[in-house]
């Protein structure tokens, strides 16, 4: 399989912890496809069934983001993100209509724009810091984006009978999502990506 659109991203390549698929090619792959789904599945799976009862609101991202940076740093692709942002909303989605899980509408909502959002932030980004930016501006994005569907849900009254009100919920969750969401940016980039560049990709650049 080959398109222009999901080519590689040089500095999602360079930057990588891990072990890529890739390899600088710029043929795409099904095993790379099968990754980037795989992450978008672990993503939903995370944020529907990991519950850590933190009682923060917007803490729910810090699940949703490790398994996407996780795809992009084996499968540095341009668009990679959108492709797990589809996968991650279609589980999710599946998950609610058969019934085995109870998805709300913020996580669904991160679920669906995280991926677009990664690719939009990342897409001119080399590596470094701005990697790390670019992850954390996803994240808050991301975030923001659940915030304001929750918000708005509240507003209507479709929010649960044990929610709290939408005045006294309000002042806390404008703050933790927005940290949150910076913060599972940031989390995720540093363990997957690198901040400074190694002596090895140095010396490729030299030679």
């Amino acid at each position: 399989m080959h398109t222009a659109a999901m080519s590689v991203h040089a500095g999602l390549a360079q930057g990588t912890r891990l072990p890529s698929l890739a390899h600088g090619r710029q043929r795409l792959h099904k095993a790379e496809v099968a990754f980037l789904v795989g992450a978008g599945v672990a993503a939903a799976l995370a944020t529907t069934f990991l519950e850590w009862r933190l009682r923060i609101p917007g803490h729910a991202i810090l699940r949703a983001v490790f398994p996407m940076a996780l795809g992009l740093a084996v499968v540095p692709r341009r668009m990679g993100g959108s492709l797990m942002g589809l996968s991650a909303a279609g589980s999710a989605t599946l998950l609610q209509a058969a019934g085995a899980a109870t998805v709300g509408l913020g996580a669904i909502t991160s679920l669906t724009v995280l991926g677009p959002l990664l690719d939009a932030a990342l897409w001119r980004a080399p590596r470094g810091w701005r990697l790390y930016a670019g992850f954390a501006l996803a994240g808050l994005g991301a975030n923001l984006a659940a915030l304001g569907v929750r918000a708005g849900a509240k507003a209507i009254g479709l929010d649960h009978l044990a929610a709290r009100p939408l005045a006294e919920w309000w002042l806390q969750a404008a703050v933790s999502y927005a940290l949150c969401g910076l913060l599972a940016g940031l989390l995720s980039a540093a363990v997957c990506f690198r901040l400074a560049e190694s002596a090895r990709t140095r010396a490729e650049e030299r030679a």
